[in-house]
């Protein structure tokens, strides 16, 4: 099992160095993508807990 993680570690690896060398601007869409996601996510827990800390009001 921990030889099948290292493949696909190494497999994940290698496809993001492929992707930022043949085409960049498409990796910085990826990240950018990637960024607004964790963000939209942080956005909905903070205001998960402020409706809960305001009595789910």
């Amino acid at each position: 099992m921990v030889q099948a993680k290292k493949v696909g570690l190494y497999v994940a690896v290698v496809f993001v160095l492929y992707v930022v060398i043949t085409d960049p601007a498409k990796a910085a869409d990826y990240v950018q993508i990637g960024f607004e996601g964790i963000s939209s996510a942080a956005q909905a827990v903070g205001d998960f807990m402020t409706w809960v800390a305001n009595g789910g009001q």
